[in-house]
């Protein structure tokens, strides 16, 4: 069985109303986080910087505002499969992206193929994997 899905997509890294430069993502799901995605934002000059959210954060951003703490996303438009706004906080620094919404779907649906949405604790070690992802989670944030 597989036990991850992997993306590639452009996004727009706005710094400002007039500049923004186009920067490639890397989308990451594993079963072993089934209740994560992760990007991975290569921006130049810098090295490559990932963060780890719900994937219904993500979902939900694609058809509505969501996400209440350091990650918010959200369409950018009323009409079906707009652009979307990621914007990310850490303290004072806020950091925004666009994407188009296909290729988020896209990602997505691959994901649900994967672990459907709502089956997630059905994996087998759940607890095991949740302490392992964490443990993950948490060498990342101190080494970064």
């Amino acid at each position: 069985m597989r036990e991850s899905v992997q993306a590639e997509v452009l996004m727009s890294f706005v710094v400002s109303e007039d500049l923004s430069f186009r920067i490639p993502v890397e989308l990451g799901y594993e079963t072993r986080d089934p209740f994560a995605v992760r990007m991975t934002f290569h921006l130049p000059g810098d090295a490559p910087v990932t963060w780890a959210f719900g994937r219904e954060l993500l979902l939900d951003g694609i058809n509505g505002p969501s996400g209440d703490g350091d990650v918010h996303i959200t369409p950018t438009g009323p009409e079906d499969l707009s652009d979307v706004s990621i914007r990310l906080q850490v303290g004072a620094d806020r950091a925004l992206f666009r994407s188009s919404a296909p290729p988020l779907v896209a990602f997505l649906d691959r994901t649900d193929k994967l672990v459907p949405l709502g089956q997630e604790r059905t994996l087998g070690d759940f607890e095991g994997h949740l302490e392992e992802a964490l443990g993950r989670i948490l060498a990342e944030e101190n080494a970064g």
